[in-house]
């Protein structure tokens, strides 16, 4: 199972399926991590609830937040809240949540203490942008 998230992950950074500024967007919530230097910006467009994100850092942190645009486009802020803090319960526990589909490929980083911010960087970000909707 770990072979499989290890290559969700990378398919991800190498390949990210929602990276980039859209040309227009409704509100815009960013992250940094100044201990690895990893940046990331989220971008919500109302219609639709279309997210978009440009990172700049770790695998784990890219790949959480191409992740979490696949898993929170659509829907409302609170379906988004509750995901952030079921995605948070995973990467501090390992417990995965099948409910969270591929997400769960990140449940290995509770091993990490220290990546565990690299991980949640981009749904602080969305919070953050969620604010200004």
């Amino acid at each position: 199972m770990s072979e499989l998230y290890e290559r969700i992950v990378l398919e991800r950074v190498k390949r990210p399926r929602h990276a980039g500024r859209p040309a227009q967007f409704d509100a815009r919530g960013q992250g940094a991590n100044r201990l690895c230097g990893d940046k990331v910006s989220i971008y919500v467009t109302r219609a639709g609830m279309q997210l978009h994100h440009e990172s700049e850092g770790c695998a784990i942190m890219v790949a959480s937040a191409d992740l979490m645009v696949d898993a929170t486009t659509g829907k409302t802020a609170a379906d988004i809240h509750a995901l952030a803090q079921a995605f948070a319960e995973v990467v501090t526990t390992g417990t995965e949540n099948p409910a969270l589909g591929e997400l769960n490929a990140l449940a290995g980083v509770f091993e990490f203490p220290s990546r565990i911010g690299c991980a949640t960087l981009p749904w602080r970000a969305l919070e953050e942008a969620l604010q200004n909707v």
